[in-house]
């Protein structure tokens, strides 16, 4: 199966005006991507500057240059956690865990030309050895159009938890 069949990329898509529904479309098909662990496909999501981002959970509403990220990663950083996630680098997902992603309350900010904030609420339940942990949060996105479709400007997934224990690891799975 194409996975890249399911991205919206249609021409009448790249020339009207975006809907909630093409944004939700966008969502759920990275969420597929990530809940097969299919990353190549995903990375192609992003533009070549883009940031994928994790506030702190006690600031979350601080920028990166303000305060210490549990994410803060370039494409070059990003493609290299894809990269060792699939190499046997990663030992300690072993076996891997399975995740599911829940997408839900999407909603368009602004937009400005090709450029649009949008925002999501979001739960991953992680399940490992018997164990689901639910990784619960909003999404704030910024997504650009491009001929290919939409894409990751910067990706950020603002954690509503208090703490991260139990739960742990959180780089690739939000």
């Amino acid at each position: 199966m194409n996975t890249q069949a399911t991205l919206p990329t249609t021409t009448s898509a790249a020339t009207r005006a975006l809907t909630r529904q093409d944004i939700e479309d966008f969502f759920f098909a990275e969420a597929a991507l990530l809940d097969k662990f299919d990353f190549d496909p995903w990375l192609a999501l992003f533009t070549p500057d883009a940031h994928n981002l994790i506030p702190p959970l006690d600031v979350r509403e601080q920028g990166p240059q303000d305060a210490l990220y549990l994410v803060n990663d370039d494409m070059s950083r990003l493609t290299s956690r894809v990269r060792q996630y699939q190499g046997r680098a990663m030992w300690v997902e072993n076996p891997p865990a399975r995740t599911r992603r829940m997408v839900s309350n999407v909603r368009i900010v602004s937009t400005d030309g090709d450029e649009l904030r949008v925002t999501a609420n979001f739960i991953v339940y992680r399940i490992r050895n018997n164990d689901v942990d639910p990784y619960i949060g909003r999404y704030e996105h910024r997504l650009v159009r491009t001929a290919a479709g939409l894409r990751f400007k910067e990706r950020k997934a603002i954690l509503d938890l208090d703490a991260l224990r139990p739960f742990g690891k959180v780089t690739i799975i939000l």
